[in-house]
Protein backbone atom coordinates (compact mmCIF):
# COMPACT_ATOMS: atom_id res chain seq x y z
CA UNK A 1 0.00 0.00 0.00
CA UNK A 2 1.46 3.55 -1.11
CA UNK A 3 0.99 5.92 2.28
CA UNK A 4 1.36 9.64 2.60
CA UNK A 5 5.39 9.04 3.04
CA UNK A 6 5.76 8.77 -0.82
CA UNK A 7 4.49 12.62 -1.04
CA UNK A 8 6.36 13.59 1.75
CA UNK A 9 9.94 11.72 0.39
CA UNK A 10 9.08 14.16 -2.89
CA UNK A 11 8.47 16.86 -1.41
CA UNK A 12 11.97 16.39 0.43
CA UNK A 13 13.50 16.34 -2.76
CA UNK A 14 11.94 19.23 -4.10
CA UNK A 15 12.60 21.61 -1.41
CA UNK A 16 15.78 20.33 -1.70
CA UNK A 17 16.26 22.01 -5.04
CA UNK A 18 15.29 25.13 -4.30
CA UNK A 19 19.21 26.70 -4.36
CA UNK A 20 20.35 24.08 -6.81
CA UNK A 21 21.84 25.61 -10.56
CA UNK A 22 18.18 25.96 -12.91
CA UNK A 23 20.57 24.72 -15.82
CA UNK A 24 20.96 21.21 -13.76
CA UNK A 25 17.60 20.56 -12.82
CA UNK A 26 13.59 21.26 -13.65
CA UNK A 27 12.88 21.40 -10.54
CA UNK A 28 15.05 24.57 -9.56
CA UNK A 29 14.37 25.88 -12.94
CA UNK A 30 10.57 25.53 -12.15
CA UNK A 31 11.30 27.43 -8.77
CA UNK A 32 13.20 29.77 -10.14
CA UNK A 33 10.84 30.27 -12.51
CA UNK A 34 8.21 32.34 -10.11
CA UNK A 35 4.79 30.93 -9.04
CA UNK A 36 2.78 32.30 -11.84
CA UNK A 37 4.92 29.85 -13.53
CA UNK A 38 4.80 27.03 -11.59
CA UNK A 39 0.84 27.64 -11.03
CA UNK A 40 0.79 27.27 -14.95
CA UNK A 41 2.23 24.51 -15.44
CA UNK A 42 0.36 22.91 -12.38
CA UNK A 43 -3.00 23.86 -14.65
CA UNK A 44 -1.31 22.12 -17.64
CA UNK A 45 -1.03 19.39 -16.36
CA UNK A 46 -4.25 19.04 -14.46
CA UNK A 47 -6.72 20.02 -17.69
CA UNK A 48 -4.21 16.71 -19.24
CA UNK A 49 -5.45 14.63 -16.72
CA UNK A 50 -9.10 15.94 -17.20
CA UNK A 51 -9.00 15.05 -20.70
CA UNK A 52 -7.08 11.65 -20.37
CA UNK A 53 -10.13 10.67 -18.03
CA UNK A 54 -12.72 12.14 -20.32
CA UNK A 55 -11.20 9.74 -22.99
CA UNK A 56 -10.89 6.66 -20.97
CA UNK A 57 -7.29 6.62 -21.82
CA UNK A 58 -6.12 4.80 -18.74
CA UNK A 59 -2.62 4.89 -19.45
CA UNK A 60 -2.66 8.60 -19.99
CA UNK A 61 -4.31 9.09 -17.26
CA UNK A 62 -2.00 7.38 -15.00
CA UNK A 63 1.13 9.20 -16.48
CA UNK A 64 -0.54 13.01 -16.32
CA UNK A 65 -1.51 12.01 -12.64
CA UNK A 66 2.02 11.77 -11.69
CA UNK A 67 2.61 15.08 -13.61
CA UNK A 68 -0.29 17.06 -11.53
CA UNK A 69 1.04 15.23 -8.37
CA UNK A 70 4.51 16.47 -8.83
CA UNK A 71 3.51 19.97 -9.56
CA UNK A 72 1.05 20.37 -6.82
CA UNK A 73 3.89 19.77 -4.68
CA UNK A 74 6.11 22.32 -6.41
CA UNK A 75 2.90 24.34 -6.23
CA UNK A 76 2.93 24.13 -3.03
CA UNK A 77 7.03 24.39 -1.51
CA UNK A 78 6.86 27.32 -3.56
CA UNK A 79 3.61 28.99 -1.26
CA UNK A 80 5.30 27.45 1.64
CA UNK A 81 3.05 24.76 2.24
CA UNK A 82 4.51 21.54 3.30
CA UNK A 83 2.47 18.25 3.01
CA UNK A 84 1.94 18.03 6.84
CA UNK A 85 -0.04 21.32 6.72
CA UNK A 86 -1.94 19.64 4.07
CA UNK A 87 -2.67 16.20 5.80
CA UNK A 88 -3.26 18.27 8.99
CA UNK A 89 -6.45 19.62 7.06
Amino acid sequence: MISSEILDRLFAVIDSRRDADPKSSYTAKLLSDGRSRIARKFGEEAIEAVIAATEGDKAALTAESADVLYHLLVVWADAGITPADVWAE
